[in-house]
């Protein structure tokens, strides 16, 4: 089964949420595409997926590391080594001042798409948003 992630949040607590779901649906033997967009997009671009740690998100990301649950980044990094591809709309990029050729030869995105593309990918698929 295909699952296809819309990631546009980058606030810890909706990062960790769809990193681990993703993680979970990898681990079961979904084919996993997260399709990444805005703040999520800047986070990834940056290394810091699940880096805006304020307000209530601060406590979160203090108790996840005291329960030793994995950081969003951590996540991502495995979910790449289980094949999981990372996406983003070509528009999408732009308009968040980024270079698709950069997002990917750091190896943050697999691709950079039209949105018609990206959405295709969703035919028979699982669809979730964050």
């Amino acid at each position: 089964m295909r699952t296809v992630f819309f990631v546009s949040q980058n606030d810890f607590e909706t990062a960790w949420q769809s990193s681990s779901t993703a993680l979970t649906a990898a681990a079961l033997g979904d084919e996993v595409i997260c399709i990444f967009s805005f703040a999520a997009l800047r986070g990834i671009s940056a290394g810091k997926f699940g880096g805006d740690v304020t307000g209530p998100n601060r406590q979160t990301a203090v108790r996840a590391e005291e329960v030793g649950a994995a950081h969003p980044q951590e996540m991502l990094a495995q979910l790449q080594k289980m094949g999981a591809r990372f996406l983003a709309c070509d528009t999408t990029v732009k308009m968040c001042g980024l270079s698709a050729e950069t997002l990917v030869k750091t190896g943050c995105l697999n691709g950079v798409e039209g949105l018609t593309s990206l959405w295709k990918l969703t035919d028979n698929a699982r669809v979730l948003t964050f």
